[in-house]
This record gives C-alpha cells, structure tokens and sequence, in this order.
C-alpha cells in the first residue's frame, strides 16, 4: 500500500494571505487568499493566458485534481457566475484546506471525492465548456490520466467548442509528452503548447501547458497575452507541434505510464 504523501501549509512571510502547499516536499499550490488572481507558479500564469485569449463569460467548468484549489478561485473572481466541480480524491487534503484556506462567500464549487476518471465517468456528454487537468501524485501526473482513452472522456464531456487545459512535465526530449499527444490528437485536434523556451527547447525538466479544442485556436492572441509575462515563453503549434508526437505511439489503459519523475531541484528538502 502507498504511503501518505506528507501535506504542508506554509505561509509566505513576504506576502500576507499567501501560503504554499506542499505534497512530500514538492511545490504542488500556491494560494493568495487575499488577491485570488495572484497566481505565483509560472505553470499557472500560463493556464490563465489561454483562457484570457479564449472567448469570456461564464463557464462551466470540470477540475480533474484539486490541490489548494488555485485555478477554481482564481475563475471565480475573473469569470464571476461561473460553476465548477472539482474531481479530488484526498478527501483529508480537502478538509485541510477548507479549514485553512476557506474558499470565497457566494462561490459555486463542487469538491467531489473522486479520482479523475471515475469522476469524468460521472459525467454528461457536453456538460463543460473547460476541463482543466493539473493532477499529480509524488509529483507525477498519475498513469490513467494520460491515455487515449481518457482524453476520449475528456471530449466527451467537453462542449463542441469546449477546452482541455493540462498541466503536464516532461525530460528534455519530450518522451513522455509525444506519446501523450498522439493520444490527445485524435479526439481534441487543435494543439498547442505552452512552456518557457529553454523547456521547450530540451534544455531542462519543466511544465509544459498544452491546450486542446476541436475548435481552432487564437494563437496570435495567445502570444500577445504571452508576451506580457516577465520570462521567455514559447508556444509550439501546427506542424512543429505535429513533429513531435506525429509518429509516437499513444499511451492507453493497457500500455500506461506516469510522467517522469521529478527532476531534483523540484522537491525543496
């Protein structure tokens, strides 16, 4: 049996009402309890630049991995009217951050208890118009969230002009990354990724952002809104995209695997 991993709270003394969550060691959230749309993770800056280069209004949104519950704050202060429904099953990590970190007043978030395929399972056919995956455990995003199958759910659930958002880590060289594309492509076409350029260019270990529709995305709005953050972004799409994973082999429930594991540098004891 797995052990439990080790939960931290620990308060940002150089920013009142931020606090940090860690998961054996590793940097899993960041929540500013006073100013929900200070997101401190890089990985996190980027999900929000999509989205603010994507149609606005209201959405209906489906969290596959809960964490501090940063993103579903953050869309209910920018995207108000909002509903969304977060598939988390550490249910001692969600009282631990109900009682520490409450979420806002007025809010219509849903914590269900449940992993993310039984959850996305549960599910009706074109209930969401986002899904956002950013689930990890010990620092890797667990094997049955990185198949054909699962993003075959994923579009399932998704609206016809809906979109993925996952939060993915890979080594230089994209091996896991390929394979888990050739396995998004077939069900969700438009992709693009999003990381720093050093990640992208298979100098380090790093977060890489992909976004997946069936609709054609902005790109030149997402650059512009790239642009504005404070360190060198790429964006990687169409046939440079297609060059990476066009001839890998998608990962599926029979032949799964997890991410990499996490590079030295990511745990900080």
């Amino acid at each position: 049996m797995a052990s439990r991993p080790r939960i931290e709270l620990v308060a940002d003394t150089d920013r009142p009402g931020g606090y940090l969550l860690l998961m054996d060691d590793v940097r899993q959230s960041y929540v500013d309890l006073a100013d929900p749309t200070y997101l401190d993770f890089e990985y996190v800056q980027y999900l929000a630049s999509v989205l603010e280069s994507w149609r606005g209004g209201p959405l209906a949104v489906t969290h596959i991995g809960g964490g501090g519950l940063t993103l579903p704050r953050y869309l209910h202060e920018v995207r108000p009217g909002s509903s969304q429904i977060v598939l988390e099953p550490d249910t001692e990590l969600t009282e631990l951050i109900r009682r520490e970190l409450p979420l806002p007043r007025h809010h219509r978030i849903r914590i269900r208890p449940v992993d993310g395929r039984a959850g996305l399972a549960a599910l009706g056919d074109a209930s969401a118009d986002l899904v956002i995956l950013d689930a990890y455990a010990d620092g890797r995003v667990p094997a049955p969230l990185a198949t054909a199958e699962f993003f075959a759910e994923v579009a399932r659930v998704l609206r016809p002009d809906g979109l993925l958002l996952a939060n993915l880590v890979d080594d230089p060289g994209f091996g896991y990354l390929r394979r888990v594309l050739a396995g998004l492509a077939p069900s969700l076409r438009e992709l693009a990724l999003v990381s720093s350029t050093d990640v992208l260019r298979g100098r380090r270990f790093g977060n890489v952002v992909v976004a997946a529709s069936r609709r054609p995305l902005d790109i030149d709005e997402l650059r512009r809104r790239l642009a504005r953050q404070p360190f060198p972004v790429g964006v990687r799409t169409g046939t440079a995209l297609a060059a990476v994973y066009g001839s890998a082999e998608p990962y599926t429930d029979d032949d799964p695997a997890e991410s990499p594991e996490p590079v030295r540098g990511w745990r900080i004891r």
